[in-house]
């Protein structure tokens, strides 16, 4: 009876050490703690911080940990990691503004847009988005958009921190109806929890992020009646038959061309007509020149006269400095991994795909494809992730064991089961959306330098929605002389904030 006794009182004074633990943790800047070593607990850490904006002073409390999914039954399934902003002394919620917030791939966690543009804090780069020399560093970031709303920052399963529950095969959440459904119930988790439900709702993506956005924003609607104000889509692919180059596909060719011409201005390889033309006006005509006779062309196919052939092929240099020699030799059509190769070959460099203003240089000048993204691998990647995980152990007080995934290593296979001999096109979801919902407004943001989700197959396929005048008066777009990360670009990044103010002004002032 005494060793009972005795077992009770250790067992009581455990579990007391215990919450006080996690209760020091949640509530004490200084605390310290491992996270990820019990994967059955919803672990978080609060933090304060401030950001100087415009001139003023937003004060926040930061919530850095995990939410857990679980099925009806109880059983855990997965652990999403996630970084929340809040704006402190907010007394009304349903006034302030929640905006949740994640990347692309699929396979990657949010720190792009969480440290290169919408949150507090930002990766220090050159004006135009070289990295500097390592160790790399993070500072204020005056163009945060907390404060027009409060920020949360999600990594699917697979990506940063968030994993698969033990004994859950990953699988479940790697494919693109399962990543809508959890981060849905994540999404539906954080509003219920944190008493947002009567809050204005937002939602952005980067890159594969908008393919979420757009998917997530009918199915919220389904599945919760979870209605939002507007959808933010930077970098956009909504329908992937636009960006894939395959034998039997011809709509990627005209949709390239526009940033083709782009860069080939940008590197100064346009005859001296084309290249005294601003950039505005240059791609303005490589558009006209794209959907008209280019496209006409490649529908013909084989059936083209050979005075038609010449003219386009004559035309397809012009607009992108590559010999009619070459252009040719692909038949009047042009690939990416080709351009890439081929624009700067004399020089011995290539050219980047998330952002073709940066050049690499590969073992040997042959080939038709390069052997890396130096916009990626050489670039942007060591910043951010260094910059992230110092942020995460110096000022959020949130450590873990865990690798953390910036750009795939966590993600296997995606399965795309709900479109079996087709492309994913979610444009339909997001035309459902605006449907159901006429009063959200959709923002699309692009680069002229960005080659994995060009600007122009973004504005075709939302041409080609089916909207209504009075739904396509929802739409907007906007564009930047950057990549893919538009934002690494200082003086984009600046118009970003600039643009950013009038959309949640605007957005907002509608609610009645």
């Amino acid at each position: 009876m005494l060793i009972k006794k005795v077992f009770l009182v250790v067992l009581a004074l455990g579990v007391q050490l215990s919450y006080a633990q996690t209760k020091s943790t949640a509530e004490s800047p200084a605390a310290t703690q491992i996270f990820g070593t019990r994967p059955e607990v919803e672990e978080t850490v609060k933090t304060k911080g401030s950001v100087t904006i415009k001139g003023k002073v937003i004060n926040y409390t930061a919530t850095t940990g995990y939410m857990l999914l679980r099925t009806e039954e109880g059983k855990l399934r997965g652990r999403i990691f996630y970084v929340a902003y809040t704006k402190d002394n907010e007394n009304d919620l349903t006034k302030r503004p929640v905006t949740y917030t994640f990347n692309g791939g699929p396979g990657s966690a949010s720190l792009w847009l969480h440290m290169g543009v919408i949150g507090p804090k930002r990766i220090v780069m050159s004006d135009k988005g070289d990295a500097l020399t390592p160790p790399y560093s993070y500072t204020n970031n005056e163009y945060s958009w907390l404060d027009h709303s409060d920020l949360v920052f999600i990594d699917p399963i697979g990506t940063g921190y968030s994993r698969a529950a033990p004994g859950v095969d990953k699988k479940e959440f790697q494919g693109y109806q399962e990543d809508i459904e959890s981060v849905g119930e994540f999404i539906k988790l954080y509003t219920s929890q944190n008493k947002r439900w009567g809050s204005p709702k937002f939602l952005a993506g980067e890159s594969y992020g908008t393919t979420r956005a757009s998917g997530l924003s009918n199915y919220l609607q389904s599945a919760y009646k979870m209605y939002v104000n507007g959808i933010v889509l930077i970098s956009a692919v909504l329908n992937f038959q636009t960006i894939n180059f395959g034998i039997g596909n011809d709509l990627p060719y005209p949709l390239y061309l526009p940033s083709y011409a782009a860069t080939s201005w940008y590197y100064k390889k346009l005859s001296p007509e084309l290249q005294n033309k601003d950039l505005k006006t240059l791609t303005a005509e490589a558009e006209e020149f794209a959907i008209n006779e280019y496209a006409t062309a490649l529908v013909k196919g084989d059936k083209l006269t050979t005075a038609e052939y010449n003219s386009v092929v004559k035309k397809l240099s012009l607009y992108t400095g590559l010999s009619e020699a070459f252009i040719r030799q692909t038949n009047l059509r042009i690939d990416l991994p080709q351009y890439n190769k081929e624009l700067l070959r004399k020089e011995g460099k290539t050219v980047g795909r998330l952002d073709s203003r940066f050049t690499g240089t590969d073992f040997n000048d042959t080939g038709s494809s390069t052997s890396y993204d130096p916009s990626n691998t050489g670039t942007i990647s060591g910043p951010y992730t260094a910059g992230m995980l110092s942020y995460m152990g110096k000022e959020l007080n949130f450590t873990s064991d865990l690798t953390y995934y910036t750009l795939g290593g966590g993600v296997g296979r995606w399965n795309y089961s709900n479109v079996q001999n087709k492309y994913l096109n979610v444009a339909e979801y997001l035309r459902q959306a605006m449907s159901t919902n006429p009063s959200m407004k959709v923002w699309v943001l692009g680069g002229y330098y960005d080659f994995a989700t060009p600007y122009f197959a973004s504005r075709y396929v939302m041409n080609h929605m089916g909207l209504r005048p009075e739904q396509a008066k929802n739409v907007n777009f906007t564009y930047y002389e950057a990549g893919h990360m538009l934002y690494i670009h200082m003086p984009s990044l600046q118009q970003m904030k600039t643009d950013a103010d009038l959309y949640y002004k605007n957005t907002l002032a509608e609610i009645k």
